[in-house]
């Protein structure tokens, strides 16, 4: 444990496992109080908050769908009443499917874009109701599949350029209330979704680990450490910028 997040009180959407997981308990491991959200895996999210608590720090899991407005505003309410506070919000919660031009659908694209997009708006606008008169700090987790063109990333890659737009622009709209706003881009990171999705072992895998060169796919706690460098004063000077954590591939 430390003391860098020493009283602040963090809310990382989608962290009952991957990335998300992995933030929770950096920010943990920080001195932070962690609200780990969840959609539908509270086995996840427990998991989390107990290995948190473990370790000796403070952690609830929270149920909520970003994509929902009614669930972002409990979401808050409820780590208001747990903590009196918010200091950070971690915009992680997001899904994936890629499809070629022909399989693309409606129903897809909204999807996607729903939780990827107007979730992390949703979660955004209550965080900042609820951040303090000192400001406050919004981290979105973006990806670098946003300027990579791979192809059947269409939809997906689309949802993580509108994020990175919304960063840009967030942080301009917001800086006048002291709230800084920064995204990670992520390359290939190993995860339960990418062992579920059957890219582990696939020669999709041995293709990214191909083209990244520092020659291996990230770790959560690769983007957990960057995360929370954001979170602290240790990068108060940095707003808009758009952190690529892919090992080098671009």
């Amino acid at each position: 444990m430390s003391d860098k997040l020493q009283g602040k009180v963090a809310v990382v959407t989608g962290a009952s496992k991957g990335i998300g997981a992995g933030i929770a308990k950096k920010l943990a491991e920080a001195g932070a109080a962690v609200v780990v959200n969840y959609a539908a895996s509270r086995d996840g999210a427990d998991r989390v908050v107990g290995e948190i608590i473990g370790a000796g720090g403070k952690a609830i899991a929270v149920q909520g769908d970003v994509a929902n407005a009614a669930d972002v505003e409990r979401l808050f309410d409820e780590t208001k009443k747990a903590y009196g506070r918010v200091d950070i919000l971690v915009n992680n919660a997001g899904v994936y499917q890629f499809a070629p031009l022909e399989d693309v659908t409606a129903e897809l694209f909204r999807r996607q874009f729903d939780i990827n997009v107007l979730g992390l708006l949703q979660a955004t606008r209550e965080a900042v109701k609820h951040f303090g008169d000192g400001g406050g700090n919004v981290i979105n987790i973006s990806s670098v599949a946003s300027q990579l063109g791979l192809p059947g990333s269409s939809v997906y890659a689309a949802t993580k350029g509108a994020v990175d737009t919304i960063t840009h622009v967030l942080s301009k709209e917001l800086a006048p209330r002291k709230i800084r706003v920064n995204s990670i881009n992520p390359g290939g990171v190993e995860t339960e979704g990418t062992h579920a999705a059957g890219i582990i072992g696939s020669d999709f895998e041995k293709q990214m680990i191909a083209q990244t060169p520092l020659g291996r796919l990230g770790q959560p706690d690769d983007i957990a450490s960057i995360a929370v460098f954001l979170a602290s004063d240790e990068s108060a000077w940095l707003t808009g910028e758009k952190l690529i954590a892919s090992g080098g591939t671009r």
